[in-house]
């Protein structure tokens, strides 16, 4: 533990980020190793950020930030749709479509179908050819793999979230010579791990705690009768990349550019920054509002050792917990609270906060917090069950995160290896391919 004083808290370190690598060949993509070379990428996403950002964060870690597409496996949401989450998202849509011609556009048939279905802006790489499709059809990206095949190499194809399961494994099915398909598991939903059939991908990449319900402690907590629904169903094979956290966005070259957008805003508030993200009650972190009561009470402890203070919450922040947090924190000088309304300063946090705490249930936001290298306080996690609390134990050994307990002295610091889950797995990447006789463009 590194300590410091309190006159020094004005001049605590400075941000130094990893200078990102860099390899220049002065060779156009054209000439680099014809159908050996894999240039360009698809994301098969479900529109749900904590998914689509884990196959993002993966080809950024490949190089490959400029040349890839997101394409979605969009379901039918709103009244009964709600309810049919559960279901294979073709039949989800064909029960969809049933009602619609069965009701039309009748009082009970707008009761039933609630909102029609969300429509996505898809912001794509550029690549054309790909840009075009919105949908993810798995016939026609495989169709485009094959046909751009002996031009472009190889087509990478990189998805997560249960959806687009059955979407990625088609592709490789349809085109298996001239895509790579890799599928990320989404921590933070049990049922997005493939669970068996592993061969249908070329890798897939799943955070360890996946395969909780296979070790001695999973054996005892978990009902035998509810394993096969929240685990995979065989250990991790040879084609399984193993992680701690969940992969991101949040790499080097995204936080220094979130460190220069973000100056003039952030770079002047008095230090030590604290940055205090709250999620929301799930499933495995179940909580109520009394977390927010003591997390409030723990910052007011820590506020003297503090410059600032920046509050941010979720979309599953509970109402009654953000009531809770604005009403005793709002009005205090030290501290902002982000409304949701002006841009989302989350990236800008992560360059230039000093310290975070942060709630147990969010997985992504430890894990891009652990990336950082910063002292990191979670608080909650004594709510989590299985896997979730099999995380933050692991992450507590690690010497990564530590309990926030209110008794702290923020401009106390302490340091460890920053997680970077995105850049191993990239690494693991290579050595596949590599084994099939490709590479990465340059």
């Amino acid at each position: 533990m590194i300590r410091t004083t309190g006159s020094s808290i004005a001049a605590m370190r400075p941000i130094r980020l990893p200078e990102p690598p860099t390899v220049t060949t002065g060779i156009p993509d054209i000439f680099e190793g014809g159908v050996n070379v894999v240039r360009r990428a698809i994301v098969i996403g479900n529109g749900f950020p904590g998914a689509e950002n884990q196959s993002i964060g993966l080809v950024r870690a490949l190089g490959l930030a400029d040349k890839f597409s997101i394409y979605r496996v969009t379901r039918p949401r709103g009244g009964v749709n709600d309810w049919l989450h559960w279901l294979p998202v073709s039949l989800h849509k064909v029960l969809e479509n049933l009602i619609r011609q069965i009701f039309g556009n009748s009082t009970f048939g707008m009761l039933l179908r609630g909102r029609k279905l969300d429509s996505f802006c898809v912001q794509n790489g550029g690549y054309v050819g790909l840009s075009s499709i919105l949908e993810a059809d798995a016939t026609k990206i495989a169709i485009i793999a094959r046909e751009t095949f002996e031009k472009e190499g190889p087509l990478l194809v990189v998805s997560s979230g249960r959806d687009t399961i059955s979407v990625a494994s088609s592709i490789k099915r349809l085109a298996s010579e001239n895509v790579f398909v890799i599928q990320a598991s989404n921590f933070t939903d049990q049922i997005q791990h493939p669970r068996s059939r592993l061969d249908r991908f070329d890798l897939v990449v799943t955070p360890r705690h996946d395969y909780y319900a296979l070790t001695a402690s999973g054996q005892q907590e978990i009902p035998r009768i509810m394993r096969r629904w929240i685990t995979p169903r065989e250990p991790p094979g040879k084609n399984v990349v193993v992680t701690v956290g969940a992969l991101h966005q949040a790499d080097s070259a995204a936080l220094r550019i979130a460190a220069t957008v973000w100056h003039d805003e952030l770079a002047p508030l008095p230090k030590p920054l604290l940055v205090v993200n709250i999620g929301g009650p799930t499933r495995n972190c179940k909580y109520t509002s009394n977390l927010a009561r003591q997390l409030v009470g723990s910052l007011q402890n820590v506020l003297a050792s503090c410059g600032s203070v920046r509050i941010s919450f979720s979309r599953r922040t509970p109402r009654k917990v953000s009531e809770i947090v604005l009403r005793e924190l709002g009005g205090h000088p030290k501290i902002y609270i982000w409304d949701g309304e002006d841009p989302n300063p989350h990236m800008g946090h992560l360059a230039w906060a000093d310290a975070f705490v942060i709630t147990a249930d969010s997985i992504s936001l430890v894990s891009e917090a652990c990336s950082t290298g910063k002292p990191v306080y979670v608080i909650g996690s004594e709510h989590c069950k299985w896997k979730f609390s099999a995380f933050h134990k692991t992450l507590r050994e690690r010497g990564l995160v530590r309990p926030f307990t209110g008794l702290e002295d923020i401009s106390d610091t302490f340091s460890y290896p920053p997680l970077n889950d995105a850049a191993e797995v990239a690494v693991r990447v290579r050595e596949v391919l590599a084994q099939r006789g490709l590479t990465l463009r340059r």
